[in-house]
């Protein structure tokens, strides 16, 4: 293998160029093969949250969950939530960040609750405010929320679970492969 190759295929690089196919990949399970894996059980919310505990690099830590959700929304079909979606990915970022100083488990999967609830929170209230299918009212948001509660637990679920695969997998590949580590930020 050439040395500029190398420098290209480096184990971080690796590791950043897997969960971006990993996040992908999931998207597109779950809307082109339903009933397979539940909607909304996706690992984007969790890779931002590692992303920003993890990535040494912060532009990384917001360009590898957004880069997936952008290239399987290229595949799946765009949509006018678009923008505030990307933003609680930011957000999931953003908390990912705090992880920085405390990676154990119950940080990990607060973030993972606060993020996921986020996200219905917003998005529902972005879904009542911009559609026309809800009045405007407080019994139109209310309404908004409850059609919104069965996508919540896959949401929570998947967030939870994408966290710990990600969080705890990364921690075994470190053991194996110190090398992973070596950039890892502490703040």
């Amino acid at each position: 293998m050439p040395a500029a190759v190398a420098r290209l295929i480096t184990p971080r690089a690796l590791t950043l160029s897997v969960l971006i196919a990993l996040a992908v990949a999931t998207r597109l399970v779950i809307h082109f093969i339903p009933g397979v894996i539940p909607y909304n059980f996706t690992p984007v919310e969790a890779l931002g949250l590692f992303g920003g505990a993890w990535f040494a690099d912060r532009r990384s830590a917001f360009m590898v969950p957004l880069a997936a959700m952008a290239v399987s929304d290229l595949i799946i079909g765009l949509y006018p939530l678009l923008p505030l979606i990307y933003a609680c990915i930011a957000g999931s970022v953003l908390l990912g960040f705090r992880l920085r100083q405390r990676r154990g488990v119950l940080a990990i999967a607060t973030a993972a609750v606060v993020s996921s609830t986020g996200f219905f929170v917003i998005t529902n209230f972005g879904v009542w405010a911009s559609t026309g299918m809800y009045p405007h009212s407080l019994a139109g948001l209310l309404a908004c929320y409850v059609a919104g509660l069965p996508f919540y637990p896959a949401t929570l679920a998947g967030t939870l679970l994408w966290s710990a695969i990600l969080f705890g997998g990364y921690a075994l590949l470190t053991r194996r492969w110190p090398t992973l580590a070596a950039a890892a930020p502490t703040r």
